[in-house]
């Protein structure tokens, strides 16, 4: 069952409380590892043709992002977050079905994602979605601060 009144859609970062999130996810990732292991998509970079930004929102209020990055032949996951006041509310699952939901509509058949160990509850949430390991693609480094996941997408 979704949370009442949760509402997820495309919207451009470039708003006041996205921008609020975004620094939220910045700051947590940032306590966690060090500069050279976070992989940021910055807000230009959110704008850009190959992203497909989403929020979610309850009751207007914006709780929640996640990002799809097109590449040629898969969708990446980007800047899932959630924040404090909504989790525990299933928004972080609605966000990746509708992260999902984007990528098979773009045809993409694989979904991947670039995390890192210690964000325990993220990788028990794409665990739990059927996320697999897989080795490092597109330009990132394979290192101890860096886990991959794939999804394949029917």
């Amino acid at each position: 069952m979704t949370e009442p009144g949760l509402q997820i859609r495309e919207e451009p970062p470039r708003q006041k409380d996205i921008i609020k999130l975004l620094s939220e996810l910045d700051t947590y990732l940032n306590d966690l590892y060090p500069p050279d292991q976070n992989h940021l998509l910055d807000l230009t970079d959110l704008e850009g043709p190959d992203v497909i930004f989403l929020v979610a929102r309850i009751d207007g209020q914006a709780v929640g992002i996640a990002a799809l990055r097109r590449h040629p032949y898969f969708g990446e996951v980007k800047r899932m977050y959630v924040s404090p006041v909504a989790r525990g509310r299933k928004v972080g699952a609605t966000l990746l079905t509708a992260v999902e939901t984007q990528a098979r509509a773009c045809g993409y058949r694989l979904l991947k994602l670039e995390t890192g160990p210690l964000q325990k509850e993220a990788l028990g949430l794409y665990r739990r979605r059927g996320f697999t390991p897989c080795s490092a693609f597109a330009d990132y480094p394979e290192e101890p601060g860096n886990l991959f996941m794939e999804k394949r997408l029917v």
